[in-house]
This record gives C-alpha cells, structure tokens and sequence, in this order.
C-alpha cells in the first residue's frame, strides 16, 4: 500500500489547479489525482462543442501541467474513504494512504424526477464527462427537435449553439419569466431573452414541461406543457441545475450543509483533521450575504484551489477565501454579458439596501472608428456609504474584462466615491473615451442619484 503526502479526488479545474499549486509551492511532496476519467472538459466550454468547436476533442481538459511537475495520476473510480486510517480504495481493489486529502469531486447535473417521463430514452443531461458528452455529441447529429428544457446559462447556450445548425428544430422552454433570471437582473434577462430569441431558437418562457411522452419503445416523441401544448421531440436535453457531488464525502462521515456540499472554512478545511474539500462539491458562502449558497463556477473553483494550495501544509497566505461573490458571463447571439456581486432579485432576497445607476455609450472611441459596439455599465451600490455591491456590463466582448474589474472593486469594499479618482489608461482602437470611460461615468452616475436621493 502506497501512501502520498496529498491524494485529490476529482481532476476538473479545482483538482488540477489544487494539484499543481501544491506541487509548485512544495515540490518535494508526493502528490496523487485519482479520477474516473483519462480526458477531462473545460466545464464553460461544453455548450460551444456542438456547434463553435464541433468537437469534443477541441474541448479537452489534460494533466499535464500537473505531470510536468511531478504530479502523479490514477484513472481509476474511488469506492471509499476512509478518514480514520487516511486511506482511499479504489474499484480496482488497490488501496493508498495520504497524509492530506482533498475532495474536488464536482457536481452532477440534478434529474427531473418533477416531470413525468423523465427517464425515457433519449433524454440527456450536460453531464461534465468526457465520454459522455462525446456520446451526447454523436447522438444529437441525426435528431432534427431537440427540446431544451431550463434557461440557465447552460441550457441556453446550448440552445443556441444547436440551433445555429439548420438542419435542427430547436426549443428552450424556461419556467421564469425570462431565461437567465438566476444570474441576471430582470431589465438584463429580459435582453438576453430578447437576444436568444432572434436565434433560430424557438422560446417557451413562464411555462413547464409537464411530461415528456414516448412511443412503446421508450423513445421520447414529444413534451408537453403546462396548459397542454405540445412540442414535438427527437430529443430531450434536461438542464435545470447541478448539485455538489458529496455522496463520497458523505459516506466517509464528513458533515454537510443544507444544500448538500462538503462544509469548510474559509480555507477550504473540513472539520476532518488533514481533508480539505475544494470547488462545486465544497461549500460556498455569499460574499455579500454571508449565507450558503451555490455557486458553481470553474473560475470560482479555481480561486478557491489557489487558497488550498498556497496553504494546505501551513498558512503561507494569509488571506483566506472570505466568501463567493459569483461572477457570471455570457455571450448569446453577438452580445456579451455579465453579473458580479448582487443585482435586484438577490440584493430583495437578502434584504441588502442597495440603489442602481447606470451608464450607456460605445467602447472605442471616437464612435465612428469601425467595429465600435455600444455598451452599457450598472453599478449596485449602498445608498449609506457608497460601497459598490455588485455590477453588470452588456454589449461588446470587453464587458467579460470589465466585469472583473468590477468584482474587485467589490471585494476591495471601493466606493463609487473613490471611483472618480481612477487612473486609467485608453486607447481608440480598445476603450471608451478618456473623457467618459464607462464605470466612472456609471459611479458618476450614481453619486447625483445619492444626491437627489438626499434631497428628497
């Protein structure tokens, strides 16, 4: 029996980050990935295999960053962990010890067991698997109506990157009143609803799949809605959530929250001595709101993978992760999106006073120069103090940069006072003007807001 100084079970972006952090800060460790997989998946990149990349190899994952240094790899499904002899048993029968171990397992999509016919065949899920996107991708060639069921980033990239394909009848049916109503405010839904819908994509919104009806062999033929419509179906592609993929962790006895992921600290610890657990299995706390939350993010999992790194065998940072602000964007039909912090849905749900201001112009400068884009920042800001809470950006590429500014202005605690003093730098054929660049004219924005909000 082999035994390692660290073991990571899960090789997605929180355990090959976690992986080659540890090997870079303390190269002399043995490190171990054991996964069930030889070929990984860019998590975010999934939705552009079917259409944008129109391969599944174009979206691989590998371990060599973590190989090259050192780092060691098992493909092999692990049946049990056993945290009082530190030892984790494979499906093979091999068995190895470890002296720190971190779960980094993931999440799973979450099944509809709500609508009736759920396991017909040929309905799927955007399962975060090689060999099973590979399938799903094979699979999908030949059907003409495929019926998308959930509006979330996933579900409606994927919408849209299918129908980009005129061989296909696609249909995106969302319960909310607008898709991306879970990340987005709803004036920001409303426009990436509006934009999907000038795809070919067929959007059924404020509604429900009921049922999902097969022929006698079991193949799906049709879904049918609340109030009775039906949708002819080739295929079903269910996407209406993930959860933390804990049931290992669990089983090994450590505790877990009300959603289900592994409880740490705010250096990704268990209450287990020397197990850490990392990424979409691993708890997160809001930011903002100082509760649970989920959040599964392959950039917020490798943050948090940085902070585990640095400091699994001794705190050499000392800056823990001191919450999830969730950082979201999109691209959908030539327009960028993109949320940090709260907006209105969450902000009321959380009981933050928040107020909003906003500013609208191109990103190039002068506006004639070809190729320019309007653009529009949203800042969420305390009405007290001026704090900014949270953000969000549309129009060209640039807002997926922009809107990490803004999560950094959020987490520094900057004001919007302290924003018109920002240095910075522009260029004609890159940024808005010198003279109204886009986040200060919002925070301008925002102090006369303040101001007449005084008044009143």
């Amino acid at each position: 029996m082999k035994k390692y100084d660290v073991i990571i079970i899960g090789a997605g972006p929180a355990g090959v980050v976690t992986g080659v952090t540890v090997k870079k800060q303390n190269s002399s460790k043995s490190v171990l990935i054991i996964t069930e997989e030889e070929k990984g998946l860019i998590p975010c990149g999934i939705p552009y295999i079917f259409h944008h990349l129109g391969s599944v190899e174009k979206n691989m994952m590998g371990l060599k960053p973590f190989k090259d240094l050192g780092g060691e790899v098992i493909v092999d499904p692990v049946n049990e962990v056993n945290v009082k002899e530190k030892s984790v048993s494979l499906k093979s029968g091999d068995i190895y010890h470890y002296d720190k171990l971190v779960f980094a397992t993931g999440s799973t999509p979450v099944i509809a067991k709500f609508i009736r016919g759920y396991e017909m065949k040929n309905v799927y899920y955007i399962k975060k698997s090689y060999s099973y996107i590979h399938r799903l991708f094979g699979e999908l060639k030949d059907k003409k109506n495929i019926v998308i069921i959930g509006g979330g980033f996933i579900g409606s990239e994927v919408a849209e990157q299918l129908a980009l394909h005129h061989d296909k009848n696609v249909t995106l049916i969302e319960s909310e009143k607008y898709c991306f109503s879970k990340a987005f405010s709803e004036e920001l839904s409303k426009i990436a609803t509006e934009q999907l819908e000038k795809t070919a994509t067929h959007i059924r919104t404020s509604t429900m799949a009921e049922e999902i009806a097969g022929n006698k062999d079991g193949f799906v033929e049709k879904v049918i809605l609340k109030g009775g419509e039906e949708i002819a179906a080739d295929a079903v592609i269910i996407s209406v959530g993930y959860k933390p993929n804990s049931e290992l962790a669990e089983k090994a006895g450590l505790p877990l929250n009300v959603m289900g992921a592994i409880k740490v600290d705010s250096y990704e610890r268990t209450s287990v001595k020397d197990v850490s657990a990392v990424g979409d299995c691993s708890q997160t706390i809001g930011f903002l709101t100082g509760r649970s939350d989920l959040i599964m993010l392959a950039s917020t999992a490798t943050a948090e993978a940085r902070v585990l790194g640095y400091n699994l065998f001794s705190v050499k940072i000392k800056k823990p992760f001191s919450g999830t602000l969730g950082i979201f964007s999109t691209k959908i039909n030539g327009l960028a999106m993109a949320n940090a912090g709260i907006e209105e849905i969450s902000a009321n749900e959380a009981n933050i006073d928040f107020l909003s201001a906003k500013f609208t112009d191109v990103d190039r400068h002068p506006g004639t120069i070809p190729g320019t884009s309007p653009m529009t920042v949203k800042l969420y800001f305390s009405p007290s103090d001026g704090t900014v809470l949270g953000g969000e950006v549309w129009g060209s590429d640039s807002a997926g940069e922009i809107i990490n500014i803004i999560g950094l202005i959020i987490q520094k605690s900057i004001t919007i006072y302290e924003l018109v003093s920002f240095q910075i730098g522009t260029h004609p054929l890159l940024t808005s003007a010198p003279t109204k660049p886009m986040i200060i004219k919002a925070a301008e924005a925002a102090i006369s807001m303040i101001q007449i909000t005084k008044k009143e």
